[in-house]
């Protein structure tokens, strides 16, 4: 710097400020850029997440479900596939009926087990109810004395057993977890009785033990209690619904 020179002048601060604050052009549109690169982004995971459920319901329809009542509804029951497949047209054959809806089917199965001992003891009724939800994957009705009887201390509206209604798939799993897997754990096991119809084509059938179920922990039994299960047909005479079951592959007695 000469020495006739005048030093220049400071700019004033707010100038200073206000022209730190101004940005080229070129950082700007890089900038603006930048902004529109990461809005695309967070796009992609709402449409990622709009995918899925496109998965989700096609997963549904090819059979596979996030919960039981939905896989009961996409798959159905091995003995229901059977029955439409196998039983129906063999029912016919043997019969002679003309058309597939003369041939009998299920209707309901109805498993009841009676416990006189709850009226002394509130802690068996309470396992009972517990093993036949296990057993059937439904909840047990709790059934009541409809009138009082002195010789046996019974009173009107006392808890004495426990009931389950069966329908639809849930009948059809039940039946096919009863002939293939618990009635060949009984003891010393022949054959169920071939007899034990009412005339109209329903069977029951008797069980001394529930333990020869595997959904039942033995060492969690306090007591080894039975139960009756009854199986309701539209068979219109004892030899329908007799093949029926036969065809279901029910163990009878020779």
């Amino acid at each position: 710097m000469a020495e006739g020179d005048k030093p220049p002048k400071a700019p004033p601060p707010g100038k200073e400020a206000k022209e730190g604050k101004e940005q080229p052009k070129e950082a700007k549109e890089a900038k603006e850029a930048k902004q529109a690169k990461g809005g695309k982004e967070a796009a992609a995971p709402a449409k990622a997440k709009k995918g899925g459920k496109g998965k989700k319901e096609e997963a549904k329809h090819v059979g596979y479900a996030p919960n039981i009542e939905e896989g009961l509804e996409a798959k159905p029951a091995r003995l229901k596939l059977r029955y439409r497949s196998e039983v129906v047209p063999a029912l016919m054959k043997e019969f002679g009926f003309n058309n597939p809806n003369q041939a009998p089917r299920l209707e309901k199965i109805v498993l009841n087990m009676g416990l006189g001992e709850a009226l002394a003891n509130n802690k068996i009724m309470e396992s009972a109810v517990d093993q036949l939800a296990a057993i059937t994957g439904q909840r047990p009705v709790v059934t009541r004395s409809r009138k009082s009887i002195a010789n046996f201390k019974l009173r009107q509206g006392q808890a004495i057993g426990a009931c389950v209604t069966l329908r639809k798939d849930r009948m059809y799993e039940f039946l096919d977890r009863l002939i293939n897997v618990a009635l060949p754990r009984v003891r010393d096991f022949k054959g169920v009785s071939p007899k034990a119809f009412d005339g109209r084509g329903n069977y029951t059938l008797g069980i001394r033990e529930q333990v020869i179920f595997p959904e039942i922990n033995y060492d969690q039994v306090e007591k080894v209690k039975g139960l009756n299960v009854s199986i309701v047909t539209n068979a219109r005479n004892d030899e329908q619904g007799r093949a029926l079951l036969r065809h279901f592959g029910m163990p009878f007695r020779q």
